[in-house]
């Protein structure tokens, strides 16, 4: 049966604009690049899709407008809204920092709350956070159970932002998802690459020591969709690929490969904090060992477990 992902509230329509009478899920932050794709995966499945955001239009909702008139009887809730931390275009100072703060717990708690308030709670609440919850480290390796949370700005960001999301009671289940670098076409971490390693002036980061979790993007909104539609599916999964751990130099090789050009120039750390920031530039500069244990015993298949066949359909 064809369910609705989202219901306009709080306005009025034309006829031929008329909202729908129900939802599958409020999508917040849905015309960013991995909204995008979630939005046209769910399409794809026969669920109509309408978004949470700032700007009202056809097949969208306002933040205001949920804030004020609540969530209409919805089956899941989704939140994928944040403002780009690693945009080189903004300092890394105190005014950008609330943006990034705001922009992630206020949403979250706009969506939360209106779903405390439902007469109707959707049935599946799923947030979309970061692997930057586990301490970058050499040696550790970290599933979904694993500690984090409490060591530096980014890592309490998601301890934060994951608190914001929580909802009293078990009426509706709640699923986070951890993300790694998301790769794909068109946008993510891949298209402030290519241009480099397409020129063969790519290479690794830093030492290139460092662990890079990465996740192909039809493989993180797999996994949304799965724990929107699998009513077994709750709390903690890691969004990363379920490949042999990656380090930066290694992508970095399997990226020149897949272009088919040289990647051995280094990026200095330096120029890195130069550009980001010192606190920004550990992001980049360090990783963490992640890896997806209970993402794999829901039952997710992954539809790109290896690199090398990740990075071939991002550059094709």
């Amino acid at each position: 049966m064809r369910t609705n992902v989202a219901s306009r509230i709080g306005r009025s329509f034309p006829d031929w604009e008329l909202p729908p009478k129900s939802c599958a899920g409020a999508l917040g932050g849905g015309t960013g690049f991995i909204g995008t794709a979630l939005t046209q995966l769910l399409k794809a499945r026969d669920h109509e899709v309408t978004l949470v955001s700032r700007k009202p239009g056809p097949g969208r909702i306002t933040w205001d407008e949920l804030a004020t008139s609540g969530l209409p009887p919805c089956d899941a809730a989704v939140n994928l809204a944040g403002e780009n931390i690693l945009n080189p275009l903004r300092r890394w100072n105190e005014t950008f920092q609330k943006e990034v703060l705001s922009s992630r717990l206020e949403t979250t708690q706009i969506l939360a709350k209106a779903i405390t308030k439902a007469p109707q709670p959707p049935k599946a609440w799923v947030l979309v956070t970061g692997v930057a919850y586990y301490q970058p480290s050499l040696t550790a390796e970290y599933d979904e159970d694993s500690p984090g949370g409490d060591f530096d700005f980014f890592s309490n960001l998601v301890t934060k932002w994951e608190t914001a999301a929580r909802l009293p009671g078990e009426s509706t289940r709640q699923v986070v998802v951890r993300s790694g670098v998301v790769l794909g076409r068109g946008g993510g971490a891949i298209g402030q690459m290519l241009l480099p390693f397409r020129l063969g002036l790519g290479g690794p980061i830093g030492s290139g020591h460092q662990f890079f979790p990465w996740i192909h993007i039809r493989d993180l909104t797999g996994i949304l969709a799965h724990a929107l539609e699998a009513s077994h599916v709750q709390g903690v999964l890691n969004g990363v690929a379920p490949a042999p751990t990656t380090t930066n130099a290694e992508f970095a090789k399997a990226l020149g490969a897949a272009l088919g050009r040289p990647a051995f120039i280094p990026l200095p750390s330096m120029v890195v904090q130069a550009v980001f920031g010192q606190e920004r530039a550990i992001m980049l500069l360090e990783g963490q060992k992640v890896v997806p244990r209970r993402t794999l015993a829901t039952g997710y298949q992954y539809s790109f477990p290896e690199l090398e066949a990740a990075l071939k359909e991002v550059v094709a």
